[in-house]
């Protein structure tokens, strides 16, 4: 810093390195301001040193700074969190006395957690916060951040009878606390916020659902109130469009719908059960996985369902996610207790650990589709992608140091084919890393993970993929490489990840002898391609609609007769199919063609192979195919060879 007349000059570095003085106490919005009137009539956010803020707020020393917009994930956070407060005012305005827990943004909008009292909110009741909201948000009120004391805090939200707010700052630190007003609304938050409210110019609340206050069930279940915003209407218009598709591809609607699963309070909730179309759908995707990882030089491997606690114990997996896990099991031995098995890594190093190994040996692939168990909050279970008993297609690989970079290598040509073949094209990868701010989240030295998250930059990198690097984000054991995947309906998913780990063959004492004669550590690789066999499933039902590639699809074909007199030629052709391996059925309800053709078309059969008289007399069968219409008539060997090929093209390597 410097002065020049009565200023003092700050250096501001911008993302492509230039570089530009302005007075201490500028803004972003007012060096967006200097940049561009239309840019600064964007900014919604902006990063100074890598800390997110309002745009607002003065910058008081050398920053390299970031300017956020829509098209950001910084920007559309700080939107919707501003919008959460909006609908908090709204609320506050329509029912006086409620009480607030939290109003994070979330991946596409926000929510709120509120205790109206004896109140009880209808879906009905959802415009009337909506209409408020429009209200408030057209008075173009500034969002003031303000800093305050933690025993000035406790007293405000005292005063108010807000026992939630109250927990939450006896949590905080003094000198940490900060609250933001605008209009008539004030709320403890961190921010960053927006400069005022009359960017918000399109707001649908659109659900209710009930929240246990900070996720524990023995706490007060509060109302959460779900809203998305948005700077256009337009983009509102899409987002409705979007979310209208999104429920006809619900994979709990199509998964009823094509009988793959279903749930049993009886058996417990998040506890899956396989019917058996989709029982032989995920056996056909493990085995798909199998096969490939045959050729990569896997082996398989079976463990228990349980596991001594002080495994888990050793792990480091009792200490980090020891409350999130199943009560332990005890047994009429004093002092000995089991738990429902968490993960499956601490197994995999016990199997490398059996007997021992040479340098020669390694790199060693242990691979199990291993179930795993952990005890999900009954308000967070959803569908297949959310549950308390899932399996995982875990492998881990125990390597030299020298062999890292190739196996992550390998690892990742296992991912990108499996996307190809199951038509993820869409797709990004993200670097997790450490965060320098936390340190005490993760176990190991810094040297080793210095060099596991130098191994997963560099191969990545060398592999060509686009990568964003997140602070924050590593397990706890190490830096992984997540694919974050776009669907058919632009939706983000996270599906595969792998993960590079020096801790836990430390902490269980692996080793190899190297070519020195020596006791060495082996470095391990954790990867999943798939992720959960339950998650991925519903994130392809979703992708696909339910229209999977046809060597995955519980039925390929089924067989239409035209009528009754048919039946003897269609079930030949049916018994034809299904010892050539075409998974095929036949319709021979007494109905119209046309009814039959409309029912199956539902049920996502791709071919409809309608036989009458024709047929019988030419010994063919007329094929339609799903999406398409019409294919004309064939021999029922060709169409054998026509399925055949269409398998081999999809799982075509090239």
């Amino acid at each position: 810093m410097y002065r020049v007349g009565n200023f003092i000059m700050i250096k501001i570095t911008f993302p492509d390195s230039r570089v530009k003085e302005y007075p201490v106490g500028t803004t972003g919005l007012e060096i967006a301001q200097s940049l561009s009137p239309q840019l600064a009539k964007e900014v919604l956010a902006i990063s100074v040193n890598g800390e997110i803020r309002d745009a607002t707020r003065a910058i008081t020393e050398n920053s390299a700074i970031r300017l956020h917009k829509w098209d950001d994930a910084e920007g559309k956070h700080a939107f919707w969190h501003s919008s959460a407060h909006l609908m908090a005012e709204a609320i506050e305005n329509l029912y006086p006395g409620t009480k607030f827990g939290i109003g994070p943004a979330i991946e596409n909008g926000f929510y709120y957690d509120v205790d109206l009292g004896e109140k009880v909110l209808s879906e009905t009741e959802l415009v009337d916060i909506e209409s408020k909201m429009i209200e408030l948000a057209a008075r173009k009120s500034i969002f003031n951040r303000e800093e305050i004391s933690k025993p000035e805090a406790l007293d405000l939200f005292s005063k108010k009878g807000d026992e939630y707010k109250v927990e939450l700052i006896s949590d905080l630190e003094d000198g940490t606390i900060t609250l933001y007003k605008h209009g008539s609304f004030t709320d403890l938050c961190r921010g960053p916020h927006l400069p005022d409210t009359s960017l918000i110019k399109a707001i649908k609340v659109t659900s209710l659902a009930g929240a246990y206050w900070r996720g524990d069930e023995k706490r007060k279940q509060l109302t959460r109130i779900y809203g998305i915003t948005f700077p256009k209407k337009s983009m509102l218009d899409e987002y409705m469009i979007l979310l209208e598709e999104a429920k006809k591809r619900d994979h709990r609607k199509v998964g009823r719908d094509l009988e793959l699963f279903t749930f049993s309070q009886r058996v417990g909730s998040g506890l899956p059960l396989w019917l058996p179309k989709g029982a032989a759908l995920r056996e056909r995707l493990e085995n798909f996985l199998k096969k490939i990882q045959k050729e990569y030089g896997y082996e398989g491997v079976i463990t228990p369902h349980i596991g001594q606690k002080e495994l888990y114990v050793t792990s480091g997996h009792y200490a980090k996610y020891g409350k999130d896990s199943f009560q332990p099991i005890t047994t009429p031995v004093e002092g000995e207790e089991f738990l429902l098995k968490p993960m499956n890594c601490p197994h995999h190093c016990e199997i490398y650990k059996y007997k021992p190994r040479s340098y020669k040996d390694l790199p060693v692939r242990l691979a199990e589709f291993g179930t795993v168990y952990r005890y999900e909050q009954s308000g967070e279970l959803h569908g297949l992608t959310r549950v308390r008993g899932f399996t995982q297609d875990d492998a881990h690989i125990f390597c030299r140091p020298d062999q890292i970079k190739e196996e992550f290598s390998k690892v990742i040509d296992i991912v990108l084919y499996i996307f190809k073949t199951l038509d993820f094209k869409d797709f990004t990868t993200q670097i997790s890393l450490r965060d320098p701010n936390n340190p005490d989240k993760y176990i190991g030295s810094d040297e080793n993970w210095n060099k596991a998250e130098q191994a997963i930059i560099e191969v990545t990198s060398e592999k060509g993929l686009t990568a964003v690097v997140v602070p924050g984000e590593a397990a706890f054991y190490g830096p992984k490489l997540d694919f974050m995947v776009k669907d058919a309906i632009g939706r983000k998913w996270q599906l595969g990840t792998i993960q590079v780990d020096y801790n836990l063959p430390e902490r269980f004492e692996l080793e190899y002898i190297g070519q020195d004669n020596q006791k060495h550590r082996p470095v391990m690789i954790h990867r999943a391609p798939f992720g959960s066999m339950e998650r991925f499933v519903a994130v392809l039902i979703e992708h696909t609609a339910g229209k999977f590639p046809i060597w995955l699809t519980p039925d390929q074909a089924i067989v239409l007769p035209i009528s009754e007199k048919y039946q003897n030629y269609a079930e030949g052709v049916l018994k034809l199919l299904n010892n050539s391996d075409i998974r095929t059925l036949i319709d021979d309800r007494n109905e119209k063609i046309g009814k039959k053709i409309r029912d199956n078309e539902l049920k996502r059969i791709p071919y409809l192979l309608i036989v009458g008289e024709k047929e019988e007399t030419e010994g063919t069968i007329s094929v339609r195919k799903q999406g398409q219409g019409d294919l004309g008539s064939m021999k029922p060997e060709d169409f054998i060879n026509l399925i055949r090929k269409e398998v081999d093209e999809a799982l075509s390597r090239d």
